[in-house]
């Protein structure tokens, strides 16, 4: 099997233990590259091969994903081929050369050169710098975006990483093809190059070429299934909530009443944590670079997140010390934060 210039991108993960939301698995002729400091994966790269079997037995041009088997997590990759992009000029470049660098990007594949060049008409130019807010959640939909070249993030409730996007993809479709605001913030990863249109430009632009009518409905299926997918998943996986509606010290103390065993991870706008708790003791915890009481003192500040609770622990969770005495440990922390209020 034989690959062009390509990369497969992780698009979504859910405790996988080697690779995280962003990285990228690169790939030229016969050869894959790992991320940079991590190993292979075994049970992937066999999904890897049959996915792209599968994918080159139908002839497409554009991109595709699927998400792994799984072992102890899950990850859900992208594929797509590398593409030269030239550079814009901040004058807008010129109709042809916009033109040609469309027709390589998946929405515009069914449309001839004459109808792309109308829809370039329609399309404006903007940057933005790393860590720039695009749109925020609850806002309402007022543009389409084309990424041109440059990283974005799509983040959900409680500052939760739910995808990550590059050239050639959109954004912003959701609200303005169903009238509700704007579903989750994007956040600039690597500076970033857009192209875009209003919703009036974009909803007669849909009403003139039935092809993108046709790829937008499969885009917007293809997303909504995907973020039942992540609710699936989490569902199937044990006790699952929002700290919005059950605070960390109400969820701690939850685990400890009912002498859970088990092992708690937390999704919150510095990165992920886990505790490990046994009986309903803690005898393991980490976030944001932090161990034992001092992540625990942490996370209880936390107000937003995402939590899931999975029954089972390993062997040395289930030998290892407890990190202190539980509700000394809580009431410690509900002392510091009220001192710092």
């Amino acid at each position: 099997m034989n690959f062009p210039q390509a990369a497969f991108r992780i698009i979504g993960e859910n405790n996988c233990p080697m690779y995280a939301l962003g990285d990228e698995l690169k790939v030229s002729g016969k050869s894959l590259l790992f991320p940079e400091g991590k190993s292979a994966c075994l049970i992937l790269l066999e999904d890897i091969a049959v996915s792209h079997t599968k994918y080159e037995s139908t002839g497409s041009r554009a991109g595709y994903a699927f998400k792994c088997s799984g072992c102890g997590g899950t990850v859900r990759l992208k594929y797509q081929t590398s593409q030269t992009v030239p550079r814009i000029k901040k004058t807008g470049g010129d109709t042809d050369s916009m033109a040609a660098l469309l027709s390589n990007f998946s929405m515009f594949q069914n449309l001839g050169e004459s109808d792309i060049r109308h829809i370039v008409s329609f399309l404006r130019r903007k940057t933005f710098d790393a860590g720039d807010i695009i749109i925020k959640k609850g806002e309402p939909g007022k543009n389409l975006f084309i990424v041109i070249n440059g990283t974005i993030e799509v983040i959900g409730e409680g500052g939760i990483s739910l995808a990550v996007m590059g050239t050639g993809e959109v954004f912003g479709e959701m609200s303005l093809l169903s009238g509700n605001p704007v579903g989750a913030t994007v956040k600039v990863v690597e500076p970033v190059t857009l192209l875009y249109m209003n919703g009036k430009e974009f909803r007669n632009i849909l009403n003139r070429f039935p092809s993108l009518q046709m790829y937008f409905t499969r885009l917007l299926a293809r997303r909504l299934a995907e973020i039942q997918d992540i609710r699936s998943q989490e569902f199937a996986s044990g006790m699952v909530g929002k700290l919005s509606e059950m605070p960390p010290s109400e969820l701690f103390q939850t685990l400890n009443i009912n002498q859970k065993t088990g092992i708690l991870n937390l999704k919150l706008p510095k990165g992920t944590a886990e505790a490990a708790f046994r009986d309903g003791n803690l005898v393991r915890i980490g976030y944001d670079g932090l161990e034992g009481t001092e992540a625990f003192y942490e996370i209880l500040r936390e107000k937003e997140g995402r939590f899931k609770f999975s029954p089972g622990l390993s062997q040395e969770d289930m030998e290892a010390d407890e990190v202190g005495d539980f509700m000394w440990l809580l009431m410690e922390g509900t002392r510091q934060i009220d001192e710092k209020k």
